[in-house]
C-alpha cells in the first residue's frame, strides 16, 4: 500500500481528464512523458502508455501499414496555429464543428490520436478511418486496451463537435469497455461516475469509487494496481482491480 494526497491541482492530471470547450486544460504537460508513436511519422508523440496501448491494438489487428497517425500530442501554440489556420483556409463554421478552441483540444492532453487509411491523400483535419476493413477492426479492438471513439454521431449535442471517425482518446481500461457497453460519451460517462461518491460502482472485478474534492486534500491508500485520475471538473475517480468474491 501506499499513500497518496490528492491536491486540488491533481483534479486536471490523469487518464479520465474531461476536456472540452467547458472545461478546457489546466495544467501543463509534461512533454517528457511523450514518445514517438511510428518511426516514419516521428514528429507525431503521444503518452507513453497510450502509445503501448495503441501498439497493442495494432500487433492484435496486424494492421501493419494500413493504418497511419495523423496527428497526436499538439502544443498550445500547435493547437492555435491549427484553429487559425483552418479559420483561413475552411471558415469558421467548419472549423467550430471540426477544430478545438486552444486549451479545450484532447490533442493537447497527448492522449488523443487521429488515425488515417493509409491511402495517397490523407486530409490532417478529416482523415478518412471508415467503418469497414481494417479500420473497423481497430474500433473492435479498441475499447480492450482503453481506447475510445470520443466524437460519434449521435453524441453531437452532448460533445457539440461533429463526428469524428477518425479521432481516438485513451482513457484506460475498463472505462473504456464501460463507455462502450453503455453507449456513452466521456461526457455522460464522467457525470455518471459523479454518481458513485457513497457506494463504488462495481464492474466485472473492477470497484471504481468517486471522491468529490471539497476544499481539503484527499489522503488515500492505494495499492499497487491501483490508478486515480482527476475528472478536469471537481474530484477524482479511484480504479481497483480486485476479486470477484471482494467485488461482490
Amino acid at each position: 500500500m501506499k499513500k497518496v494526497v490528492l491536491k486540488q491541482e491533481n483534479i486536471y492530471q490523469g487518464y479520465l481528464i474531461l476536456v472540452n470547450a467547458n472545461y478546457p486544460i489546466q495544467t501543463l504537460i509534461d512533454e517528457k512523458q511523450m514518445v514517438c508513436i511510428d518511426p516514419y511519422f516521428p514528429d507525431i508523440v503521444l503518452e507513453s502508455e497510450a502509445t503501448e496501448m495503441l501498439h497493442r491494438i495494432f500487433q492484435r489487428i496486424h494492421s501493419e501499414n494500413q493504418i497511419v497517425p495523423v496527428s497526436g500530442y499538439r502544443s498550445l501554440q500547435e493547437q492555435k496555429d491549427i484553429y487559425n489556420d483552418s479559420i483561413e483556409e475552411n471558415g469558421l463554421e467548419f472549423t467550430k464543428k471540426y477544430v478545438a478552441l486552444p486549451n479545450c483540444s484532447e490533442h493537447q492532453t497527448g492522449l488523443a490520436i487521429d488515425l488515417g487509411f493509409n491511402q495517397e491523400h490523407i486530409d490532417f483535419i478529416r482523415p478518412s478511418f471508415p467503418y469497414f476493413g481494417i479500420c473497423q477492426k481497430f474500433r473492435e479492438f479498441a475499447v480492450q486496451y482503453g481506447f475510445i471513439e470520443r466524437y460519434q454521431q449521435d453524441k453531437i449535442k452532448i460533445t457539440n463537435i461533429s463526428d469524428e471517425e477518425w479521432h481516438f482518446r485513451y482513457i484506460g481500461y475498463p472505462h473504456s469497455e464501460i463507455m462502450d457497453e453503455k453507449n456513452f460519451c466521456l461526457e455522460e460517462y464522467i457525470d455518471f461516475l459523479r454518481q458513485w461518491k457513497d457506494t463504488p460502482y462495481v464492474y466485472r472485478d473492477y470497484v471504481i469509487s468517486y471522491y468529490p474534492y471539497q476544499g481539503v486534500d484527499i489522503i488515500l491508500e492505494l495499492e499497487e494496481t491501483d490508478t486515480i485520475s482527476g475528472n478536469n471538473i471537481d474530484g477524482f475517480i479511484l480504479t481497483r482491480k480486485v476479486c470477484d468474491k471482494d467485488a461482490s
